[in-house]
């Protein structure tokens, strides 16, 4: 018997994992774990714990977890810019905001056409500067993870942030309740996973994957790549090789740039969000619910995600 810890359902997948390593459980104590960015210069993770409205902040040096920022807009999903500097989502703040390298806050797109946002989610951010997110609900359903509000703008979008005049636009409009977003490698391939069925049973969860158009800042029609078998796709991560690695309600799913599911990694809580860590970016932090958890693999993760 295998004393993996992966699943391997397609021989490709044996060339991204170590059959010996094992799924650590680094730290426990969030209502739910969201949202982590990795800092090679700092050796550190910077993740979220949405319900209590704080940062942690994982030190790989010591092995300690420790509060970054508290009371600071119930954060969830973010990234690095090119210039090493945190990119944050916030559910109360209702904002897409930057710390910036003196600890600062700078607010970079708070509304679309005089409307506030509902509560961007997920961002990413793209070669030429531009920050990509997106905006369900989830943040102004409840008071849980938020406040309660209705939607100003009526519907949840994907948005593109101007790197140099700053112009909020629409790049996405016909999904359900957005959230995860990636790049492919080469960036000619948006993924953005929709998790409507929160809001609506019959609805599928998917990851739906879009081609950037040759402008770079508008997509074409989005199709199906993935639709999950185990509760939802949430936040995942793209390799460099193309390979989707993705959240879902049993653990890490990850699939070939075909489209084909070749391997699983359980894990024991339900993940909402993952990214690639230490200075080789080969190491999967993953968020289980309650848990920060991370496994060794031969993959690496893009320099900034």
């Amino acid at each position: 018997m295998s004393d993996s810890p992966h699943i391997v359902l397609d021989p490709r997948f044996n060339a991204l994992i170590f059959g010996h390593t094992k799924l650590e459980k680094l730290w426990t104590g969030a209502r739910w774990a969201e949202g982590p960015a990795y800092f090679p210069a700092a050796r550190q993770l910077i993740f979220s714990d949405i319900p209590n409205d704080r940062l942690m902040r994982y030190n790989e040096d010591d092995g300690s977890v420790t509060v970054f920022r508290a009371q600071d807009g119930h954060h969830n999903g973010h990234t690095v810019d090119q210039q090493g500097r945190l990119i944050s989502c916030e559910h109360s703040g209702r904002v897409v905001s930057r710390i910036e390298h003196d600890g600062s806050r700078k607010v970079l797109a708070s509304h679309y056409q005089g409307k506030r946002f509902n509560s961007p989610n997920d961002a990413v951010v793209k070669s030429d500067g531009s920050i990509w997110f997106s905006d369900p609900t989830y943040g102004i359903d409840s008071e849980y993870e938020g406040y309660v509000h209705p939607s100003e703008i009526g519907a949840s979008y994907v948005y593109r942030i101007d790197a140099q005049s700053g112009e909020v636009t629409a790049v996405i409009t016909d999904m359900n309740k957005p959230n995860g977003i990636a790049f492919s490698p080469d960036e000619s391939l948006l993924y953005v996973a929709d998790t409507g069925t929160t809001h609506d049973p019959s609805f599928k969860p998917v990851i739906r994957v879009f081609k950037v158009r040759a402008d770079g800042k508008t997509v074409e029609e989005g199709k199906v790549f993935a639709t999950c078998d185990a509760g939802l796709y949430d936040g995942f991560r793209v390799d460099t090789k193309g390979h989707v690695w993705t959240s879902t309600g049993v653990g890490v799913y990850t699939y070939h740039p075909d489209g084909t599911l070749i391997g699983k990694t359980p894990v024991p809580e339900i993940v909402g969000n993952l990214t690639f860590g230490t200075r080789k970016l080969n190491r999967l932090y993953i968020m289980g619910q309650t848990s920060l958890y991370a496994i060794y693999v031969n993959a690496h993760g893009k320099k900034y995600c």
